[in-house]
């Protein structure tokens, strides 16, 4: 009966292990390494169970199995460990904030600096127009190592600009781009490429780069297809559905807070 005397940092741990194996399972969920993840917690799982049974000959089969493993495991879990490092890196101050108000219970849009609405009515127009945009959102994370590929810009955001610079033939329309506070500090940029097979094939360069970019850092995406006029939000490398419009507005909102 000694496991009932559980001390404070017993439990401590406890959480802290639960909480590591969640966001873990989290960036693998939904792609072919999650299948991998799982074969992993069963082996040591059977490992442990070896070792309490007294089976010492499996048991150290096992035990060298994983030993060596986990050097297999840099390589097969390359993308989410460097995924779930960027995550612990991009913990700061203003996520805490944001913490701390929902258990208020309450939406504080004060601090949302960026004019959302004009990015989103610039997209639904370029939508209907079958216009290709490709919008990226600076959070925490400077994104001085991509701005660097496009042409340097301090223009205010609107609406009339955005869809200026997106136009067919304008000479800005390649490219990403970024947009800082509430104003563009560039365009034309030249994001990374995700090289996630999970992606959907109806999604081209645009989406991937915005996959890719979303990946590398906090940054948000929002993508307008030049082949179906669809909008698309993406934060953390993954794609966010929304119902309309006020609802991507708010949603964009409440992750720029």
């Amino acid at each position: 009966m000694d496991f009932l005397n559980l001390r404070i940092l017993d439990i401590v741990d406890i959480v802290f292990v639960a909480i590591l194996l969640f966001y873990l399972y989290k960036l693998v969920k939904g792609t072919v390494a999650v299948n991998i993840f799982v074969g992993i917690v069963i082996v040591y799982l059977i490992g442990k169970l070896t070792q309490l049974l007294g089976m010492e000959l499996l048991s150290s089969v096992l035990g060298e199995f994983i030993g060596v493993g986990m050097f297999a495991l840099i390589v097969v879990f390359q993308q989410e460990i460097r995924k779930f490092l960027l995550m612990i890196g991009s913990t700061n101050f203003t996520q805490r904030r944001k913490f701390f108000r929902q258990l208020k219970f309450v939406k504080d849009d004060s601090q949302v600096t960026t004019n959302v609405n004009a990015i989103v009515k610039a997209c639904e127009t370029m939508g209907r127009n079958f216009t290709g945009a490709l919008i990226i959102i600076q959070k925490s994370t400077k994104l001085d190592f991509v701005k660097n590929s496009g042409d340097e810009m301090n223009i205010e955001l609107n609406q009339p600009i955005i869809e200026s610079i997106f136009h067919k033939s304008g000479p800005l329309h390649d490219g990403a781009m970024i947009v800082e506070d509430n104003k563009i500090t560039a365009t034309r940029v030249i994001l990374p490429v995700s090289n996630d097979r999970s992606i959907p094939l109806r999604f081209g360069l645009r989406h991937r780069a915005a996959v890719g970019i979303t990946e590398k850092t906090d940054a948000l995406a929002v993508v307008v297809s030049e082949e179906t006029g669809q909008i698309s939000y993406l934060k953390d490398g993954e794609f966010v559905m929304f119902e309309n419009t006020d609802e991507l507005v708010a949603k964009l909102k409440d992750d720029l807070t």
